[in-house]
């Protein structure tokens, strides 16, 4: 019997002007990334606060990435902005209470960067896989 090989689990969240573009750009070039990222479209990451991120891994995520427009093109001035210092607030939180920060990330993609969004969700698994499932979703029991 061969060992089951971990799958995470990622939640995306994509702003709608760019990063959830090119995640739908990808789909139409047939561009191929991982299935096990689950994409949730946003108005804008500057509207994404902390316990949006600390939920998704409280659901049963093992990894999260926030997709913004890029720096100095957010539709909404500086909503990704914000979202990077909340990122990384975040990341600064899950440090002090024990969990790799690299499981939460932030990437800047145009709406033309279909390459560039399936490399970050690519990228973000193989991160992912390789810290194993997260320990706050084996502690909540896994519903995402």
């Amino acid at each position: 019997m061969m060992p089951e090989i971990f799958e995470p689990k990622v939640v995306a969240f994509c702003c709608h002007y760019c990063a959830y573009a090119a995640a739908d750009l990808a789909g139409s070039m047939r561009t191929q990334y991982p299935s096990n990222v689950r994409i949730i479209r946003t108005p804008c990451t500057g509207r994404l606060e902390v316990p949006y991120f600390l939920k998704a891994f409280e659901r049963g995520a093992d990894g999260v990435l926030v997709a913004g427009c890029l720096e100095g093109g957010c539709h909404f001035s500086e909503g990704n902005l914000f979202a990077k210092k909340r990122v990384l607030a975040a990341s600064d939180l899950l440090g002090e209470i024990g969990i790799e920060p690299d499981r939460l990330k932030m990437v800047n993609v145009s709406a033309a960067g279909a390459r560039l969004i399936a490399d970050a969700i690519t990228e973000m698994v193989e991160t992912v896989r390789k810290l194993g499932p997260s320990p706050i979703a084996r502690r909540a029991g896994r519903t995402a």
